[in-house]
């Protein structure tokens, strides 16, 4: 096992240097201070994209685009992060943790500043395209503007993985990365509600405005305090098509990277996706909300309940013999929320199981993460990040495209809800028990900080 916190200097020789691999004890206060510029970085990132987030799926309204072209445009930011994830990775191994996140969330800030750019450009439609159809310039420009930020939020998540990982012993881990992933779920539903009201009384070009000045902040105040750590791994930069050869020499990582998987590919994918229609089909009504709005508070409640859970876990875990126990009550509480949803399609059960399923996803994601960085080597931090993330990736590809047809066509509402459940358990069985046999998985209970 690993035991960081112990980590490198940093310094300004080149990475292959050997003050590269001298050990460094951050102090509490240290680990404190970088911490909470991390977190401050990935949730003003995370207020910025939810801010966006309203008012792009309305962009066919306003400017020549086809139904095609916005979702292309929805999803662009997922395909550059899918592609970009081991490379920044790998980078992030090489150069140390400061450059490449910083690079990353001024990266993240162009996007809505291209938003604002794509606005204002002439319509001038350059041809019309199978399946896609008519391509116009301000489709290209917000494309363009969604790739910056899948680009820089590869850099920005596996470099705040890194960084918080570096600077905590296995004694602290699990309650800063808990407070990390707690902090960047809930800056997102922030955001959405600042960049719907926004919307509303002042527009989408002040939405965007407010989105890039906040992404902006997140690039200052990590400009200001990250230090330079985790630096001086002479590998070769890692490809997506390398993951399943580190995965097969990585039993472990594998398994975590399959409960991310799971949970991405059910809730990013089959939840968020099919709730609207299923709230819909089961005439589901709160006061003068029907099925679009009832999806939206059902949604809102499932990620507080996952972002509080998240921000207490890592404590619990820093705090247990063996973090992976926690897996265990989190998929199962995962596995009653789906069956719940599936047999008992009224309003008060389906809060009642989001609440489940939310606390499953709080409980078992920044275990999974913390246990990854007690794990691996701390040259390796970036690499193994990446290969995190994009197996949450391909869940959170894949579920939006089977999910449809699923409830509608091939299984019904009932029986995809059924069958979420047994993906659940079968976490149990790939995710919990080897993790749960594995010995290096094992923390010394301790009086975290």
């Amino acid at each position: 096992m690993n035991d960081r916190g112990k980590g490198e200097s940093a310094g300004d020789e080149p990475p292959d240097s050997e003050s590269a691999s001298e050990s460094k004890t951050y102090s509490n206060r240290e680990i404190r201070t970088i911490a909470l510029a991390v977190i401050g970085g990935v949730f003003f990132g995370g207020v910025a994209t939810g801010v966006a987030y309203p008012t792009l799926p309305l962009l066919d309204e306003h400017l020549l685009i086809s139904a095609v072209m916005l979702s292309i445009i929805l999803s662009a930011n997922r395909i550059a992060r899918l592609f970009m994830n081991t490379p920044a990775g790998s980078i992030i191994d090489r150069y140390g943790t400061r450059k490449p996140m910083i690079f990353g969330l001024y990266t993240q800030a162009l996007a809505p500043f291209g938003y604002i750019a794509g606005l204002y450009t002439p319509a001038y439609v350059f041809g019309t395209f199978p399946i896609v159809g008519e391509v116009s310039a301000p489709g290209v420009v917000f494309v363009l503007a969604r790739l910056f930020w899948g680009v820089g939020s590869a850099f920005v998540f596996i470099g705040a993985f890194a960084t918080i990982t570096y600077v905590t012993t296995t004694q602290n881990r699990g309650q800063w990365v808990g407070y990390m992933r707690g902090f960047d779920s809930l800056g997102f539903p922030a955001g959405l509600i600042v960049g719907g009201v926004l919307t509303d009384l002042a527009g989408m070009e002040i939405a965007f405005l407010v989105g890039g000045i906040l992404a902006l902040v997140a690039g200052t105040i990590a400009t200001l305090v990250l230090p330079d750590v985790h630096a001086g791994t002479d590998r070769d930069a890692a490809r997506i098509r390398d993951i399943p050869a580190i995965l097969r020499e990585r039993p472990a990582v594998l398994a975590i990277g399959y409960g991310n998987f799971t949970i991405q590919l059910l809730w990013g994918g089959i939840v968020l996706v099919t709730l609207a229609r299923y709230a819909e089909v089961h005439g589901m009504q709160i006061s003068a909300l029907e099925a679009a709005g009832i999806s939206g508070v059902v949604m809102a409640l499932g990620v507080v309940t996952s972002g509080v859970t998240t921000l207490f876990t890592g404590w619990v875990s820093d705090r247990m013999r063996d973090r992976s126990l926690l897996t265990v009550p989190a998929f199962v509480a995962m596995a009653v929320g789906f069956l719940v949803i599936a047999y008992y399609p009224v309003l008060e059960l389906l809060l009642v199981a989001i609440v489940l399923i939310g606390f499953g996803i709080g409980m078992s994601a920044p275990a999974l993460l913390a246990i990854l960085g007690d794990l691996t080597p701390g040259d390796e931090l970036g690499r193994m990040g990446g290969v995190y993330n994009v197996m949450g990736e391909i869940g959170l590809s894949l579920g939006p495209l089977v999910a449809i047809p699923a409830v509608e066509s091939w299984f019904g509402y009932q029986w995809t809800y059924v069958l979420c459940a047994l993906l659940v358990v079968s976490c149990l069985t790939v995710v919990s028990i080897p993790l749960l046999r594995d010995p290096a998985v094992s923390t010394t209970t301790v009086n975290a900080d």
